[in-house]
């Protein structure tokens, strides 16, 4: 489906804006008050279940930003339909996650690598179009099993340093079981910027990003269409469910043969990201199919 559903749902969503208010305030108490991080999960989906069902991504998820003095964050919780064990196994494993993040338009390569100090993501990040690496730029993420239980995990990707002039740089993802075959999945991206990457960041703003916005409603609908919101933390709300649904598309292609499970998990991930044209429209689906297929096969060597 192409868009954002019908007016109904987006007149639903916009007055659920106060009721999904309180249930971030209710869920960031819960978070803090309990020792069992499982529980805690569970507790922030049982917050969420009116903005789960009523949104305006048509999908059950919830997706949260914010910018302070230490940085930008974006937070997304999402329900997923596949089983907890299939979830856990997949994302538990670093060569796995370079298989999810060679999906995203602005990753050029990843390769997990074993080093003294335990398993790093080489991973370069560039433009949205076909690019050398050494255009591009490495950024070494760290790979932490922070949290493994038969129903819970939790993992860390971390860097000190990322592109763009920016640093503490972060992924995080835990998940729990619900059901024999349902997760409810929580997805952080998070980066602090110093002055040379806020300004690369206005410049963007100003020229190849000046269309772009994000998903978060920032006022009333204008002529019956959703006043969505621009700036830097449209830029990391759109990062966050670009990261997302590559989870997504990986997760859903992941049982087929090997042989057909890449090109899947690309169709997947475009006819996504094409729902959502205003925010996430970058390339055609020629162009980023064959982008990709280059990419995939460079990653398949250490560089």
């Amino acid at each position: 489906m192409r868009g954002y559903g019908d007016n109904m749902i987006r007149v639903v969503v916009w007055r659920c804006a106060a009721a999904l208010g309180l249930a971030v305030s209710l869920a960031a108490g819960l978070a803090q008050a309990s020792p069992d991080a499982a529980q805690a999960l569970r507790a922030q989906r049982e917050t969420f279940r009116v903005p789960l069902e009523h949104n305006v991504f048509a999908r059950p998820l919830v997706l949260l930003s914010s910018e302070t003095q230490q940085g930008l964050r974006g937070d997304l919780y999402a329900l997923m339909a596949f089983p907890f064990g299939e979830v856990s196994s997949a994302l538990q494993d670093p060569q796995q996650w370079c298989e999810v993040m060679i999906l995203h338009v602005n990753t050029k390569y990843c390769y997990a690598a074993s080093t003294p100090k335990g398993t790093v993501l080489n991973v370069n990040i560039g433009k949205k179009t076909p690019q050398k690496l050494s255009q591009a730029t490495r950024v070494v993420l760290n790979f932490t099993d922070v949290a493994k239980r038969p129903d819970y995990f939790e993992v860390l990707l971390q860097a000190k340093d990322g592109p763009m002039g920016t640093s503490d740089y972060r992924i995080a993802l835990e998940a729990v079981a619900l059901s024999p075959t349902q997760t409810f999945l929580h997805l952080t991206y998070s980066y602090s910027a110093n002055l040379t990457g806020r300004l690369a960041m206005q410049i963007y703003l100003t020229t190849l990003g000046r269309d772009k916005v994000g998903f978060t409603l920032a006022g009333e609908p204008v002529n019956g269409q959703p006043a969505w919101i621009d700036g830097i933390r449209s830029v990391v709300e759109r990062n966050t469910m670009r990261y997302y649904l590559a989870i997504d598309s990986f997760l859903a292609s992941a049982t087929l043969p090997s042989a057909e499970r890449f090109e899947r998990s690309l169709q997947l991930w475009f006819e996504a990201t094409e729902q959502y044209p205003r925010q996430l429209h970058e390339l055609d689906w020629s162009a980023y199919r064959e982008m990709k297929r280059t990419e995939h096969v460079r990653q398949k060597t250490a560089q």
